[in-house]
């Protein structure tokens, strides 16, 4: 099996990872639901474990993509640095969301009176970190398919409907979580997975047929 057949399968996968993770993952109202906190915490971690296990998995998606599109203009090569940069902010977002959202519940259901509040500020603290890290990743990873779509459409090496869809899709993404009208919860954050999922696996399909002249 080929650099190419391995890359796409390796995109498909991590598409797959980020939906499989976004349509099982709880909210914080089931970790602090009465008697649910246990299930929900186990839960939370699982796949929040396998989306961070899925992120080396996506980058080496994106290192055969780049290298198959790579061209004078380094538009590929670019759009594989940033992409590592979106994939260290949203492994930080799943870090804070999956591992230490957790025990900050746990404080805050076991505590008490003035030291209840004190868990809610680093609850509020620890939700602000990781929407952070996840408008970093929103942008990031939209300005690569961008670049890896303007690749598309310029070299021709791939099906150019892909580049035009994420040359369309990329901005009005970034787009849409800058000016608030989609929050980046676990429905809206879902929803950006998904719109980028689909990208992600045609990309790895078109590599996964792709022959060589």
């Amino acid at each position: 099996m080929n650099d190419d057949r391995l890359g796409g399968l390796a995109l498909i996968a991590g598409a797959v990872a980020g939906l499989v993770t976004m349509s099982l993952h709880p909210t914080g109202h089931d970790l602090a639901a009465p008697g649910q906190f246990a299930v929900a915490a186990f839960r939370n971690a699982a796949v929040h474990g396998l989306a961070i296990a899925s992120l080396p998995v996506s980058f080496l998606g994106a290192l055969a993509l780049s290298r198959r599109l790579e061209s004078p203009a380094r538009l590929a090569t670019a759009a594989l640095v940033v992409y590592g940069f979106a994939l260290a902010a949203v492994m930080n977002a799943a870090v804070v969301a999956g591992f230490v959202a957790p025990r900050l519940v746990k404080g805050m259901i076991d505590a008490a009176g003035p030291a209840r509040d004190g868990w809610e500020t680093l609850l509020d603290y620890n939700y602000f970190l990781n929407q952070a890290f996840a408008r970093v990743y929103v942008v990031a990873s939209f300005a690569a398919i961008f670049l890896w779509s303007l690749a598309i459409v310029r070299g021709r090496v791939l099906a150019a409907a892909v580049g035009v869809y994420g040359l369309v899709m990329a901005p009005v993404a970034v787009l849409a979580v800058a000016s608030g009208h989609v929050r980046l919860g676990v429905h809206g954050f879902g929803l950006i997975m998904l719109v980028q999922a689909l990208w992600l696996a045609a990309a790895g399909v078109l590599l996964l047929r792709f022959r060589a002249p």
